[in-house]
């Protein structure tokens, strides 16, 4: 997929406990229609209040907290089946990191504003929304909607605690990094990077501190952890290069 042919998708700022809220209901077996109502119970005041547009912000919010958890595309129902897996054993001050994978793997968009971040954040100590906004806009083109989307994103990111105020207006650095040590969160990150990136393989060393997942410190990928992956598979690239890629006939058939 060309990187301007993203689609945005991901378009509203999301608090973290309305993503919390609904993995844990789609964890509890509630049905679709009980989730959209406990979350137009959930936001009723906190957006769209005194609106009954069909397309207002809390549907649209609702619509992106609905893909995550409990509708995502069908190649991504067992990924997202080990995520809510994941809630079980990682406790709730990492979560975040698991709502950031499933978000990157249903939100092309959401990981390439990530991406974006995170590079910055290699090169310098802060980085600004100015920057960000005019290298999305070179990705991406200079639609409003893109500069809005991803200004609601990165928005998310200091709700989320992953970007702290710099001191200087309009300018962030990076929080402290959430330290993840769970070898089979790391493989499954990585499955979020590669269905998010829309590319079925990338070599092992760049999946290694990938930018987009610039908030976290996770077990370094290797064949041995990647061995327990069910839909990755790690391959030999010429002398001396491992490649990481999705199981071909798992990424062709959806399951």
């Amino acid at each position: 997929m060309k990187p301007n042919a993203i689609p945005i998708g991901f378009s509203q700022r999301l608090q973290l406990p309305w993503l919390e809220y609904t993995a844990g209901l789609v964890k509890a077996g509630k049905s679709r229609a009980e989730i959209n109502t406990a979350l137009q119970e959930l936001l009723q005041e906190k957006l769209s209040v005194g609106h009954q547009v069909d397309r207002g912000n809390r549907e649209k919010a609702i619509s992106i907290l609905l893909k995550i958890w409990q509708c995502p595309p069908d190649e991504l129902v067992a990924l997202r089946d080990e995520g809510l897996d994941l809630f079980t054993r990682l406790p709730s001050k990492q979560h975040v990191a698991i709502h950031w994978g499933m978000s990157i793997a249903v939100y092309p968009f959401f990981g390439a504003v990530a991406a974006t971040v995170g590079r910055l954040l290699r090169l310098q100590q802060d980085m600004s929304t100015a920057q960000v906004q005019r290298r999305i806009r070179e990705q991406l083109g200079e639609r409003e909607t893109v500069a809005r989307a991803a200004r609601r994103i990165y928005r998310s990111f200091i709700d989320w605690h992953v970007l702290v105020e710099s001191g200087i207006k309009g300018t962030y650095s990076k929080a402290k990094p959430i330290a993840i040590p769970d070898r089979d969160f790391s493989s499954w990150m990585a499955e979020c990077v590669l269905q998010g990136s829309r590319s079925n393989c990338t070599p092992l060393e760049q999946m290694n501190n990938h930018p987009s997942c610039f908030p976290f410190e996770t077990p370094r990928l290797t064949v041995d952890v990647l061995q327990g992956a069910p839909r990755l598979e790690v391959i030999r690239h010429g002398v001396d290069q491992e490649i990481v890629r999705l199981v071909p006939e798992m990424r062709d058939n959806g399951s």
